[in-house]
């Protein structure tokens, strides 16, 4: 069995969180799915397992029509749908999630 680490730094990470926070609190929450889409593409940049990089290839257009699926699923349901929301963004990320 091969090496599996994480290849990022302090700083990076530091700066990709002041970069999807500042997009999206000036964008009022629009532009989220493009924010995760910048942090899930720096981790995946960064992580190897079993000696194999990985790649994410998912886009911020790609979720954004779950995210508004999701908030209007949140605001039916008073909020009782963001217990599944969590499970639903991992869901998305591990399906665009792939070895280089």
């Amino acid at each position: 069995m091969r090496e599996s680490e994480f290849t990022g730094g302090l700083l990076g990470l530091i700066g990709r969180g002041i970069l999807t926070v500042l997009i999206t609190f000036f964008t009022l929450g629009i532009a989220y799915p493009w924010a995760v889409v910048i942090r899930e593409r720096w981790y995946a940049e960064h992580t190897i397992i079993d000696g194999n990089r990985m790649r994410f290839d998912g886009t911020g257009s790609g979720l954004f029509g779950n995210y508004i699926k999701w908030l209007l699923l949140s605001i039916i349901t008073l909020g009782i749908y963001l217990f599944w929301l969590k499970i639903k963004m991992t869901q998305w990320v591990i399906r665009n999630t792939h070895i280089a």
